[in-house]
């Protein structure tokens, strides 16, 4: 059984990630990472991306993580508060803490291809205390 299927499937996906883009476009700190965005198209292309990573049918026909993100300056705090929020869904949707662990873990390594913007100082968004203050 993929891990997609342990999870519940397309509709725990679906719902984890329209939860996921209002706690996004709610946290004073990554909010700007959305403004004048398509919502509706990145909403679609998580959806995808996250069902093929999780082993589930593979239909992602976006961008690679690199090519996606290279326009956003992403620190490491940055993604660190995006994995945190995806943790707090997986928990909020009752996926097991094992299973949690495991979705985390198996998007850990694609920092190294969102990241792009040091952590100190931060680029426009990053490096922003949750008050809004640089750094």
């Amino acid at each position: 059984m993929s891990m997609y299927e342990a999870l519940g499937g397309e509709s725990v996906v679906g719902e984890a990630v329209a939860v996921f883009y209002a706690k996004l476009q709610a946290d004073p700190v990554i909010a700007g990472f959305f403004e004048q965005r398509n919502l509706d198209r990145l909403e679609m292309h998580q959806r995808m991306f996250l069902t093929a990573a999780l082993g589930g049918p593979d239909a992602y026909e976006g961008r690679d993580m690199r090519a996606a993100h290279a326009h956003l300056p992403i620190t490491d705090t940055d993604f660190d508060r995006f994995i945190g929020h995806l943790d707090e869904i997986l928990t909020d949707l009752g996926v097991e803490p094992e299973r949690a662990a495991e979705v985390l873990a198996a998007l850990d390594p694609l920092r190294h291809e969102i990241v792009s913007a040091a952590s100190e100082g931060g680029g426009e968004f990053g490096g922003q205390d949750p008050a809004g203050g640089s750094g």
